[in-house]
């Protein structure tokens, strides 16, 4: 019977168990982690196999000699012996003339050696065998194989290969196992694909349990899915009984390509025929219930799990947690902690991590929970932890807790570059809440305490002192973090083009462009964006269109939505309104979304308001509409004081009175203007009710809506009211304009006899007048 990976046909074989995402399943000894590979080396050796194959005998390694399925470099609970007494061992062993340096002998030692990971000291021990005269057999090749796919050198493992040729050995299905595993790990799946389809095919080895295994997770894990399907189906074809492990490999996979119906279809299979799914195969498939927001389906599994007798474990529970605090149920992802904690699985800190991250709605309720870690459940909690709850902190404002916290995090081991992260939120927070300096300080302290500042936290640093109009110190920071080999990112170069377009230094802008361009780095449309802009703002119209000419033509960046915004509101600043017009037409051809148009139409209505052309206005305000572009205050800002000072008032009143009716929340300028068009139609009354109404509203009048409407009263010859409402307004700590003040003067030249128009006068305006 045959089946095959793709279109490749290959021959049948038995189960296997293996290793499901990031599980361990107690297996015989299976293949290497992970490797480099060498496909024309392994095609050599494979011709070499066919050409010496009927005089050669096949080599069985004992489990005894390999290496468990294992990447840490530490010794294992049951490694017999410490790696120095091991040296120790094998130094005596192969020094030893009473007979006692037999190759089988350095062969188990060599295993012990490799159980604890130091796969670079068995590959010494091996040439020190070889230079000491030892004779090596297949099993101490094997070894050193399985040392070099371990270390990312399989293509040293297939030159090693020839040597149990040459010994007149045939490799077993576990040396080639070592091998696909390599290579699959190495994401060189189609190279593995081919050594297993030639192997099988032309029966150079007989498969076995972890051969199929070795394949169907290389396949799972180098996203083919699709080809590992085909592999189980045809197994069961030819009447191979495929396992609990393979069906949860594949499950696992599935879910990880978002395929969670095809994931819970061939789960509901392995239990029709009679294959029972274990805790690895109900949490892959939990996870991914709960990463397609399907958490209702993922608690009925977990409760289908328990009924089953399959005991969930701590990471199970913590996937729920996780996904329940994301949706914001966080008294669901306690429930399901008091369950977890019930059936005996201890919390761990990715527990308590998710529902201090996710968890905590407020900062303090965050650092409440990191405390009752600590000193409650006794739980140490890691970078993640502090981290999270520092980031809370910052984000909340509370920075002063954040550096509290920071101190206690210092009193760990952790590395120095973790603790930077923590370091540069706190900069960062500082920065934004206006402390720039305290952040200086804070920086000072890091590299005093021998930490490196990475490119984040000079980029917040730098974005702190360019708001503040610190461009110097920002530049020459940035100079400095080049000179501690802290490379700049396009982050880092747009802070500084940006801030100083803004201050008129445009051609220094420029400067920074050809530095960030000589450094390798790309300017992106941000960069742009901030040369356009600040071009415009220093009235070089001209050289702002050309720049944004060619990116359109040289399609290098292509522009977005801000882009065109800029642009056209710079047209429009600087009088060419048609082409503005004709720019917003050409936006429109591309696939913006509605929101992102608005900016752009504002403009253009603005400036048709300000030049008198109130009706295209309109229009462009239908056209916005019935485009499903939703206008925002500041359209309806722009056509309010536009249709006032056009003389169309109740037209003004009616946009005013939509404003509400759709939704918007009225500014400061949105009543100011209506007071302005109140007062311009001798609406007096009306006028002050809507400065008590904007009160009412929560919209505070600034000091340009006491002007409006105190001169809009005194053109109006409301002398009185004019004056009660400057006592207002100077009661507020707002002080009068030189043109209010002027109105007054000539107020009292007109009512020189009005005793109490004239001490009130004297009262506001001011002395030198």
């Amino acid at each position: 019977m045959s089946f095959s990976i793709g279109a490749v046909p290959v021959a049948a074989a038995s189960p296997f168990v293996t290793m499901v995402g990031t599980y361990r399943i107690v297996t015989p000894p299976p293949p290497l982690l992970s490797t480099t590979s060498s496909n024309s080396n392994s095609n050599s050796i494979l011709h070499h196999h066919q050409s010496s194959s009927h005089s050669s005998t096949t080599l069985k390694v004992s489990p005894n000699y390999s290496t468990p399925l294992t990447t840490k470099n530490q010794t294992q609970p049951n490694s017999p012996i410490n790696l120095p007494d091991a040296l120790v061992s094998f130094d005596w062993m192969l020094n030893s003339r009473s007979g006692r340096c037999n190759v089988r002998s350095l062969n188990k030692l060599l295993g012990s050696i490799v159980k604890m990971g130091k796969y670079r000291t068995v590959l010494n021990l091996f040439e020190k065998m070889q230079l000491s005269g030892v004779e090596v057999d297949a099993c101490t090749i094997n070894i050193a194989i399985n040392c070099y796919c371990h270390l990312n050198r399989v293509d040293f493992s297939f030159g090693l290969l020839g040597s149990i040729f040459k010994r007149g050995c045939v490799p077993d299905s576990f040396t080639f196992n070592t091998l696909m595993k390599g290579l699959f790990a190495q994401r060189k799946s189609s190279e593995a694909s081919k050594l297993f389809v030639k192997l099988v095919g032309e029966k150079l080895v007989e498969p076995d349990v972890f051969t199929y295994g070795t394949v169907i997770n290389g396949l799972c894990k180098s996203r083919n899915t699709k080809a590992a399907i085909k592999l189980l189906r045809n197994m069961e074809k030819n009447n191979f009984e495929a396992s609990t492990h393979c069906y949860s490999m594949i499950i696992d996979s599935l879910c990880k390509d978002r395929m969670v119906g095809d994931a819970k279809s061939l789960f509901d299979e392995m239990i029709e025929k009679g294959i029972s799914p274990n805790v690895v195969t109900y949490t892959s498939l939990i996870q991914g219930l709960c990463n397609g927001g399907l958490w209702e389906d993922a608690i009925g599994l977990l409760s289908e799990m328990m009924e089953k007798k399959v005991s969930p474990n701590v990471r199970t529970f913590n996937i729920l947690v996780d996904a329940l605090c994301k949706e914001g149920m966080v008294q669901d992802a306690h429930d399901v902690l008091k369950v977890m904690v019930e059936r005996g699985e201890v919390p761990d800190t990715v527990t308590h991590n998710s529902l201090i991250e996710r968890g905590c709605t407020k900062s303090y309720e965050a650092l409440k929970l990191l405390i009752k870690l600590v000193r409650e459940r006794k739980i140490e909690p890691d970078l993640v932890t502090y981290g999270t709850v520092i980031n809370g902190l910052c984000k909340s404002g509370d920075t002063k807790a954040a550096i509290e916290l920071l101190r206690g995090m210092e009193k760990h081991n952790f590395e120095s570059g973790d603790i930077v992260h923590s370091y540069t939120a706190i900069i960062d927070s500082l920065c934004k809440e206006k402390m720039v300096s305290d952040a200086m300080s804070l920086f000072a302290e890091m590299t005093e305490k021998g930490l490196s500042p990475d490119v984040v936290t000079y980029n917040c640093l730098i974005q702190g002192l360019c708001n503040f109009g610190r461009w110097k110190e920002a530049t020459t920071l940035s100079k400095e973090m080049m000179e501690r080999n802290v490379f700049p990112d396009v982050y880092t170069f747009n802070i500084l083009v940006d801030a100083l377009c803004k201050k008129g230094m445009v051609q220094e802008a420029e400067d920074v462009l050809e530095v960030m361009i000589e450094r390798g780095e790309i300017p992106d449309i941000v960069t742009y964006n901030s040369l356009i802009k600040g071009l415009f703002a220093q009235d070089k119209s001209s050289e702002a269109k050309n720049l944004f000419l060619n990116l359109v033509r040289e399609r290098k960046t292509e522009p977005d939505a801000v882009t065109y915004g800029t642009v056209i509101n710079g047209l429009c600043k600087s009088g060419d309104i048609k082409a503005a017009i004709e720019l917003l037409k050409n936006m429109g051809k591309h696939n913006f979304e509605a929101y992102e148009m608005v900016l752009s139409y504002n403009a253009i209505i603005d400036s048709l308001c300000k030049d008198g052309m109130v009706k295209d206005a309109m229009n462009l305000f239908s056209e916005m509409t019935e485009k499903g572009i939703c206008p925002d205050v500041v359209t309806y800002n722009s056509l309010i004081q536009g249709l006032c000072k056009d003389g169309k008032f109740e037209i003004a009143r009616n946009f005013f009175d939509e404003v509400f009716s759709t939704g918007l929340q009225p500014n400061v300028r949105t009543y100011t203007v209506m007071i302005s068009g109140l007062c311009q139609e001798g609406l007096f009354d009306e006028a002050k009710e809507l400065l008590v109404r904007m009160e009412e509203c929560g919209c505070v009048p600034n000091d340009v809506t006491y002007r409006v409407i105190v001169q809009g009263f005194l053109k109006g010859s409301q002398f009185h009211e004019a004056l009660l409402l400057v006592e207002k307004m100077v009661g507020r700590g707002f002080s009068l304009d030189t043109s209010t003040s002027s109105m007054l003067l000539d107020t009292l030249s007109t009512r020189e006899e009005d005793p109490t128009v004239l001490e009130m006068i004297h009262n506001f305006v001011p002395k030198d007048k």
